[in-house]
């Protein structure tokens, strides 16, 4: 009974870990969008303006800012998916990457897109479909490919955004946010999930290891053989030098050869 109860305070743990963030994250961006309404002020100079002193600011405070309902809700939900998956499988260095890919994002939409304020937490929700689907790919672990499947089955058709399709729409922001959980997901190969392992791969290991233990033993038997066949003939080979040789000499009078 102990037992079952400190696994289940385990499991509930986890999944307080997986979802606290996501949603607290999205109920700020709410509670923003619904200031702004009913102050009645806008917020979009608040966004990412390029290259221009007023708008470092943006790159942290533009995720936060919305143009309207419709733009709030369609990332709220990709946000809330790919969060999740964020903190379920890279519990310990995930609100590293979350931010990470925050302010890279930002600053490289600062520094290279259009003149124009740049708003939305689209490049965000572009670098966490790329860092979980290239860590899938990279690491070749079940949970997280089926999750990265997951993701191209719901979000595939984000790819045509990093495209200059519509002006109105910060293309710039999705390009650089899919780069940043491409480098993201570069960076921590080593951490989180790793490469699923079979039990016949355990197998062919251990049998790979038996075989490699045995050959080793027979080749220490086999110089052991040499090594004491070598000795055998150094002590024989020392011995015959020295034996003394014996020579017979037998003498006969002249007359007797002739």
């Amino acid at each position: 009974m102990h037992e079952y109860r400190e696994i289940s305070a385990i499991d509930k743990s986890k999944l307080f870990h997986t979802f606290f963030f996501p949603v607290a994250f999205i109920t700020v961006l709410w509670l923003i969008k619904l200031c702004e309404v009913v102050f009645s002020y806008p917020l979009y100079n608040f966004g990412v303006y390029p290259r221009s002193f007023k708008g470092i600011m943006g790159i942290f405070t533009a995720p936060f800012i919305h143009g309207d309902w419709g733009h709030l809700f369609s990332n709220s939900v990709p946000l809330f998916v790919l969060g999740s998956g964020l903190f379920y499988y890279y519990r310990r260095v995930a609100y590293k990457i979350f931010f990470l890919i925050l302010v890279s994002s930002g600053l490289w939409v600062w520094v290279s897109a259009r003149p124009s304020y740049h708003i939305g937490a689209s490049g965000i929700v572009y670098g966490l479909a790329t860092f979980l689907f290239v860590s899938g790919v990279i690491k070749k672990n079940i949970q997280l490919a089926a999750f990265s499947l997951i993701v191209v089955f719901l979000y595939g058709s984000l790819v045509w955004g990093v495209f200059p399709i519509m002006p109105e729409v910060s293309w710039e922001s999705h390009l650089m946010g899919a780069i940043a959980g491409i480098v993201m997901a570069i960076y921590y190969k080593d951490l989180g999930p790793q490469k699923t392992v079979y039990n016949w791969e355990y197998e062919q290991e251990e049998e790979a290891e038996q075989i490699l233990t045995e050959e080793h033993n027979n080749l220490d038997d086999i110089a052991g053989e040499i090594s004491t066949q070598d000795s055998c003939k150094t002590e024989k080979t020392s011995n015959e030098v020295q034996k003394p040789i014996t020579y017979k000499y037998i003498y006969k009078p002249k007359e007797d050869l002739e």
